[in-house]
């Protein structure tokens, strides 16, 4: 017997570090596009969109704003795939189990790797449907990866948190295909070894995951992986839901009384909207600052390679501490627990109320960072690096915290894919400003960087709706107390 329980022991350790290590590398690989791009461009991807113009005092200069324009409608259709694809992706995993949406993301992810590695500067528009599948393949991972929480019984809430965090740090990848191409190992042999890295995705799949999904509550004598017994299937917004709460006796009442309410009220209510809104304004910022980041820096640096080189490399070092700063905003929302509550309070009202300040914050970083992506220093930007790093740590974790603690668990799985869908969609508004920036604004992005950050201020609505939601509800609690 406890030779089982050291095998089961030494099976979930493996699950958790080489989960970790899959979505730190492979998962959100696509969001280094700012070091991919740099190599790209060195290659003389889209080179052929470079024009002669005339600049200052009748001077001949390369206008290259039609390859930036390029470069920026790959990763605009890559980021949303990114998130546009996690409902549809659920889907598939809720309905054929953890192996075969592995196996189909692996295909995706392998597809994407070696379109990369055949592409050339002549077939540049290889690049539009190798890093979509790479966008489709990463949010696999990231989806069959969150039942490991499960395992691990109280800290599954952490494992989880680790993992969204892990999402940005996987950035480093391009990072270290950039270091190496200058270094002299190009294109070619860099992503096929990510080709042949599938291997590893396909030992986790048959050794280290379930076939189907990891069932919760765990029992005592579950296995999994290629010796797993049969195990009741449990459903994707069952897992989601159940990685980021830590339920008690009193949580199992609230929970209860909480699924009368249906997926339509849930739709209907201002919570969800507000909440939509939250995240696709906060998004957008992120997906267009990474998206313009090279361009960016040529205009800052006036094009000088080696200092572009500097702070793209700096840019994806600091996305490391991702997977660092992912825990802090948990440490905020869980901020009441084990306090007691206001008499007559749910578990469930508590944490909403808990959660006023965690989305405020973030709105708050999220407005500091948009400043300071407006102002035109290069200094400055290793600043505006740390606040983009945290800010996009918090905003992912504190979305599905957030639902998690404001809507049904039942429903969890369909309102978290959905408002990812829906914020994806709002993204791709991104192309549109760098179209701007490139046409009508002559390549200045301050009108453009000033626009947005006003739009972000719409995002403080939330925090204030949530506050006075519990105020309502303190309210009438009250009211029902002294009658």
């Amino acid at each position: 017997m406890l030779g089982f329980v050291n095998s089961l022991m030494v099976r979930h350790s493996l699950t958790l570090v080489t989960g970790l290590f899959e979505c730190l590398c492979f998962s959100g690989a696509v969001f280094g596009w700012a070091s991919l791009v740099f190599l790209l461009k060195t290659e003389g991807y889209f080179s052929s969109l470079c024009v002669n113009s005339t600049g200052v005092n009748a001077t001949q200069v390369l206008d290259c704003s039609g390859q930036d324009e390029q470069f920026s409608l790959v990763f605009t259709i890559a980021s949303f795939l990114f998130s546009f694809l996690m409902l549809p992706n659920g889907v598939l995993f809720d309905r054929f189990g953890t192996t075969v949406a592995r196996l189909f993301g692996i295909s995706l992810y392998t597809s994407g790797t070696l379109m990369v590695a055949f592409s050339t500067a002549a077939l540049s528009n290889l690049l539009f449907p190798a890093l979509a599948l790479m966008a489709a393949g990463g949010n696999m991972f990231l989806l069959t990866n969150l039942q490991v929480g499960i395992l691990f019984g109280s800290h599954r809430s952490t494992v989880i948190t680790l993992y969204n965090g892990s999402i940005g740090s996987a950035s480093v990848l391009f990072l270290v295909i950039k270091l190496l191409h200058e270094a002299g190992i190009f294109l070619l042999p860099s992503f096929l070894f990510l080709s042949a890295c599938s291997i590893i995705h396909l030992l986790r799949t048959f050794f280290l995951l379930p076939r189907d999904q990891i069932p919760y509550p765990l029992p005592n004598d579950y296995t999994y992986g290629i010796t797993c017994g049969k195990s009741n299937p449990l459903s994707l917004e069952q897992i989601t839901a159940e990685v980021y709460t830590q339920p008690t006796t009193e949580d199992v009442k609230d929970i209860s009384v909480d699924q009368e309410k249906s997926l339509r009220e849930c739709l209907r209510s201002r919570l969800f909207w507000w909440h939509l809104l939250w995240l696709s304004v906060m998004l957008l910022r992120h997906y267009l600052y990474i998206g313009t980041l090279n361009p960016m820096l040529q205009r800052l640096t006036a094009g000088d390679p080696s200092l572009v080189s500097w702070y793209t490399n700096a840019f994806a070092i600091t996305q490391l501490c991702g997977v660092l700063c992912a825990p802090w905003n948990g440490l905020i929302f869980d901020r009441n627990k084990g306090k007691p509550r206001a008499e007559g309070e749910s578990e469930q009202e508590a944490d909403l109320r808990a959660s006023v300040l965690s989305i405020f914050l973030t709105v708050l970083q999220c407005v500091l960072f948009s400043v300071c992506a407006c102002i035109p220093s290069l200094p400055l930007q290793y600043f505006t690096f740390v606040l983009e790093v945290i800010n996009r740590s918090f905003l992912f974790g504190g979305n599905a915290a957030f639902i998690n603690v404001a809507f049904p668990l039942c429903h969890f799985g369909k309102l978290y894919g959905l408002v990812l869908a829906l914020s994806s969609v709002f993204s791709l508004l991104q192309y549109a400003c760098f179209a701007l920036v490139n046409g009508p604004l002559h390549g200045d992005p301050l009108y453009v960087n000033i626009g947005v950050t006003l739009l972000i201020l719409l995002a403080f609505i939330h925090p204030l709706s949530v506050f006075l939601h519990c105020r309502s509800l303190a309210s009438l609690r009250a009211i029902s107390a002294s009658s």
